[in-house]
């Protein structure tokens, strides 16, 4: 199995590259190959811009998503893009390994995402009518694929429980794990998730770094997050809101968007 993992800290010292190593390590040794794009090394450019679209009229208005299929179309994208992009179509799984700061990703991996996911890349494909409107969630060009995330944070677990201050973090990760993975495609895992970093003792990193290693041993066969797909019957098109005989009385919220049936319940294989 090829494995990216993008991976966005400052820090190489950090608790977040020792977690990084250890998940590349268990990987390797069970003969998997891993690439890494360590955002901060690599000086990454965060801001979509002008820079990025090469063919861009000089004198034009600068629409993201008009000037980004563009590029795309033209092979006009940056190089620093491109080189992403192939990673992307080479990872079978892709790892986004971060600490949660003010509730999401760092900016420098939210800019990767913003640059890398170029319109007709990762959006902005498949055909658009009465019975289909696009390939994403769960099709388009990264489908078959697995990703996941490996997530740090300062607070408590029962801080992002379901009656927790900060709120559940299956909430805080929805807009990451259903908007950026599943969104292009992806077969997306649950995720690995470190509270109190800050007071972590070699005991506590031990253990740590153990969950982590089952983690990345079972990489190939945890079964993924079940949201729902979008082209599969469940939501109406064009509304794209979930049919009404679907998702429990008291389901609001993100938690529609999973199908908690069993296989045969749901009529499909497909998690």
């Amino acid at each position: 199995m090829n494995v990216l993992m993008v991976f966005a800290h400052p820090e190489p010292r950090s608790l977040n590259a020792a977690l990084r190593d250890v998940a590349i390590r268990e990987l390797e040794t069970r003969g998997h190959a891993v690439r890494v794009s360590d955002l901060y090394a690599m000086n990454w450019k965060t801001a979509v811009d002008r820079a990025d679209f090469l063919n861009l009229d000089a004198d034009g208005r600068l629409k993201v998503a008009t000037a980004s299929s563009e590029a795309f179309m033209a092979g006009a994208l940056t190089e620093d893009v491109k080189v992403e992009q192939e990673k992307l179509l080479w990872a079978d799984t892709l790892i986004l390994q971060f600490p949660l700061w003010w509730f999401t990703m760092p900016a420098i991996l939210k800019g990767w995402i913003d640059r890398v996911y170029a319109y007709g890349f990762a959006y902005g494909v498949g055909e658009h009518s009465d019975r289909r409107w696009g390939d994403r969630y769960g099709e388009g060009r990264l489908a078959g694929k697995r990703a996941m995330l490996i997530v740090t944070t300062g607070g408590w677990a029962e801080h992002y429980s379901p009656r927790g201050i900060n709120g559940p973090i299956d909430d805080l990760l929805f807009p990451i794990n259903h908007g950026i993975l599943h969104y292009p495609g992806y077969d997306v895992l649950p995720p690995f998730v470190t509270y109190r970093v800050d007071r972590l003792d070699e005991a506590g990193f031990a253990q740590t770094a153990e969950r982590l290693r089952e983690r990345m041993r079972t990489l190939d066969t945890t079964p993924p997050i079940p949201f729902r797909r979008q082209n599969g019957g469940e939501y109406l098109i064009p509304s794209l809101q979930l049919r009404p005989d679907l998702g429990s009385a008291e389901a609001t919220g993100f938690s529609l968007h999973r199908d908690e049936r069993s296989p045969s319940e749901s009529g499909s294989g497909n998690g």
